[in-house]
């Protein structure tokens, strides 16, 4: 039985990581780095490090006369994220002590007594600092301040109900593969091994517990994958009542494959999936191998091209019906990737609205007379969703817009009160379990008339 890992170990690791973010890296690119045997438990803190960050950040200026070295500055954001969540499971006084026994590992001599009175100190004034701490944007909410304002004016009823649910860790929900097992089966199998799952959706499952997903009954056989609920409205959204066999359709974003992955569980039809990494492509085919994808009566053709340039890659022929994940600011799915909120910059906002337009314009000619375009973005502002829509149709009178869901915010908020688009989710998610499983996203839907 290997030895339990020192909470000082994970901790220096933490701190690593976390200073990562603050300049500017993704915790995609350095969790891997961590060692196998830490890495579990060192993400679990750096998510909650991070949930804090605006909190933790605002008691370091109370808390210290001047910034200390970036990795201190991070392990003491990370120990001050464990003192304020009572939820962590430990003890005051273990935080203090192994956040002092961590510095050795993160070689900053001499800020030992720094690092103890610091801590110390918010123990012994923990109601007051916070107080202060929270007086702030920042530290009320834990986002950027640009964030915060933007959301306030693009959501002015829900903003804060969207970055309260930013701040929870999101459910592990799961997306049956309907070729080869059902859904309430599926839950069965999950029940036998004493794990609750109730449904949503079409196709999902929200677990009340997380589990590693190689312990999931069938998990190698491919009759489940892990997808989030408001992702799993994509395939239902742009199939409709149905495409007849061998419709032409394109996933023009597609990595790492999940949507195509589920357009081709749900149809039999001839699926074009591009993305314009070659290494993000090798994802969608190990997406669609363990799947079990296609099957019988349906074709998939992977490429690594640029969807906004068909010139490189098109055949000519029309396609029945399009998905575009277009790539966006991420900001719906921070309850996932809590580092999001701290890399984006305020500007990036119009650059990836931009680009959003332009695979718009270029994807739009592709479409046959009669075809749907679904056009969707993990965002939670209206620059890379409904202001994008609304310019397109603008320009394209001969697009005519379908009942869709608009904008969902974290916590499976329909931001959109229109009835059309309160049906829509409501026949496509099922009452308390659409709230826990549901991250933020934007959709439209396009007929071409």
């Amino acid at each position: 039985m290997a030895a339990p890992v020192a909470l000082a170990e994970q901790l220096a690791a933490v701190a690593r990581a976390v200073a990562a973010v603050r300049q500017g890296r993704s915790l995609a690119d350095v969790l891997p780095g961590v060692d196998a045997r830490l890495r579990p438990g060192v993400q679990a803190l750096t998510f909650l490090a991070l949930r804090h960050g605006g909190e933790t950040q605002a008691l370091l200026a109370l808390l210290a006369r001047r910034a200390p070295p970036a990795p201190v500055a991070a392990l003491l954001e990370a120990a001050l994220a464990l003192l304020i969540d009572a939820g962590a499971g430990y003890a005051p006084h273990t935080v203090v002590d192994q956040a002092v026994r961590a510095l050795g590992a993160l070689r900053t001599p001499g800020l030992a007594g720094f690092v103890n009175a610091c801590l110390r100190r918010f123990l012994r004034e923990r109601d007051a600092l916070l107080a202060r701490a929270h007086a702030g944007p920042v530290g009320r909410w834990n986002h950027p301040a640009w964030w915060v304002q933007r959301l306030q004016r693009d959501h002015p009823a829900h903003w804060a109900a969207a970055l309260a649910a930013d701040g929870e860790p999101a459910p592990l929900v799961l997306r049956v593969n309907r070729r080869r097992v059902s859904r309430d089966a599926y839950r069965e199998r999950l029940a036998a091994q004493g794990w609750v799952a109730d449904p949503i959706g079409d196709d999902g499952l929200v677990l009340a517990e997380a589990v590693p997903v190689e312990r999931l009954p069938g998990w190698a056989d491919g009759d489940v994958a892990v997808q989030d609920g408001a992702a799993q409205l994509a395939a239902p959204l742009l199939l409709g009542d149905g495409l007849p066999a061998g419709a032409r359709v394109l996933d023009a974003c597609a990595a790492p494959g999940g949507k195509t992955a589920h357009l081709l569980e749900r149809a039999d039809v001839t699926l074009w999936a591009l993305d314009a990494d070659p290494r993000r492509c090798e994802r969608i085919h190990e997406t669609l191998r363990r799947l079990r994808l296609p099957t019988p009566g349906a074709e998939v053709r992977v490429l690594a091209a640029d969807a906004g340039s068909p010139a490189d890659w098109w055949d000519g022929r029309p396609f029945d019906a399009i998905l575009l994940d277009a790539p966006c600011s991420a900001s719906g799915i921070v309850r996932r990737h809590p580092d999001v909120r701290w890399l984006r910059r305020g500007d990036d906002i119009a650059r990836l609205a931009a680009t959003q337009r332009r695979l718009l314009d270029a994807l739009w000619p592709l479409l046959a007379p009669g075809g749907r375009l679904l056009y969707a973005t993990c965002s939670v502002f209206r620059a890379e969703g409904a202001d994008v829509v609304a310019a397109f149709c603008a320009a394209h009178p001969e697009a005519q817009a379908l009942p869709a869901p608009g904008h969902l915010l974290p916590g499976g908020i329909v931001a959109d009160p229109s009835p059309a688009a309160q049906a829509v989710v409501s026949a496509h998610a099922i009452g308390d379990n659409a709230r826990r499983g549901m991250d933020g996203f934007f959709y439209a839907l396009l007929r071409k008339g």
